[in-house]
């Protein structure tokens, strides 16, 4: 397997801490979103979409990081990162959703290079957009997660929440975003970084880190 990937992406650090817990190897293949490799002759041969991650399984191309990690789970079920009960894998789909399509797209790169070159949004005016989405969109987790506690999100092993869960809160830390009032979410992070799968890919023990 190819991951193309970029180092502070965070949906390509949910595919590589997947990937991690299952033990599978891959090679890294580094886009760098900063530089505007995703838009380069090569990359664009590959990816259609022009974005990060991209998992290529032999003859198989999979873009959208939740789409991969269903993919993962499916070929490579153990461990599991889904539950077996169907209302059990609703939740963790749930709360992987409330990150990755309630948080993530309002504050990834393409839109705050919008805010900034389109729209002439201030620094710091960027950086507060920034920052409100996260913190509100955390609470809406951490209330989830205190009428439910558990050692992960869901349970007491990791889930696809959790490969959600620990790159927001990597963001929401480079961003000086506010966290002391999620003290669930914070105590599920903890919990989490605790294992090596997390750990280990963590952004700055990316190849491409800067």
């Amino acid at each position: 397997m190819e991951l193309f990937n970029y180092f502070r992406s965070s949906a390509s650090y949910r595919v590589r801490i997947a990937l991690a817990l299952k033990g599978l190897d891959y090679d890294d293949r580094p886009v760098h979103l900063a530089k505007n490799e995703q838009f380069n002759e090569s990359y664009s041969a590959v990816s259609a979409a022009r974005l990060v991650p991209l998992l290529r399984d032999g003859e198989h191309a999979l873009t959208q990081s939740l789409a991969i990690i269903e993919y993962l789970e499916e070929t490579h079920p153990t461990p599991a990162l889904l539950p077996a009960a169907p209302a059990e894998r609703a939740r963790v789909r749930a709360l992987a959703m409330d990150i990755a399509c309630e948080i993530h797209p309002l504050n990834n790169l393409r839109v705050l290079r919008y805010l900034v070159r389109d729209l002439k949004v201030s620094e710091d005016d960027k950086n507060r957009w920034y920052r409100h989405w996260v913190e509100t969109g955390l609470e809406v987790v951490e209330r989830q997660l205190a009428a439910r506690p558990s050692a992960f999100c869901h349970g007491d092993a990791p889930t696809l929440a959790d490969c959600c869960l620990v790159p927001q809160i990597f963001n929401a830390r480079r961003f000086d975003c506010r966290l002391e009032h999620v003290p669930n979410v914070m105590r599920v992070f903890e919990a989490c970084m605790a294992l090596p799968a997390f750990e280990a890919t963590r952004p700055e023990n990316c190849p491409d880190a800067e």
